[in-house]
């Protein structure tokens, strides 16, 4: 059995929240602990005293985290029910271009079409149910 659209679909809405995390972290990398850099020793405080877009980056990190249990459950169900699997790559495909247009959308602060776009994007996981 080959890999599916979908199942790489699955390794790239993964990767995303480690994409977030860095973009988050960037900021103060190559500086040191004492001039504001970042601090691996104590990462989630570090984190939480970010302002503006890294603040925002860190937040789609931990969305996108939170997103994963239900867009996985949509494709590995679909694909158990052997549904259309064609279908099931189109939505699985949808998600992760649905995330990256939330993430940026997150990072460019714009709230209203950020919660669109999440809200599509779990109607797509729930329609993998019924694909």
């Amino acid at each position: 059995m080959s890999m599916t659209l979908a199942n790489y679909c699955l390794i790239i809405a993964a990767v995303l929240p480690i994409v977030c995390a860095g973009l988050a972290k960037s900021r103060g990398f190559g500086k040191s602990r004492r001039d504001g850099g970042y601090d691996n020793h104590e990462p989630r405080a570090w984190l939480s005293r970010q302002t503006g877009w890294q603040a925002r980056a860190n937040a789609a990190q931990a969305n996108s985290f939170e997103a994963l249990p239900l867009f996985y459950a949509g494709v590995l169900a679909a694909q158990q029910m052997q549904l259309n699997q064609g279908r099931i790559d189109l939505l699985a495909i949808s998600f992760i271009v649905l995330r990256l247009v939330y993430i940026g959308l997150y990072l460019a602060n714009v709230a209203a079409l950020r919660s669109l776009a999440w809200v599509a994007g779990m109607g797509v996981c729930i329609a993998m149910f019924f694909a």
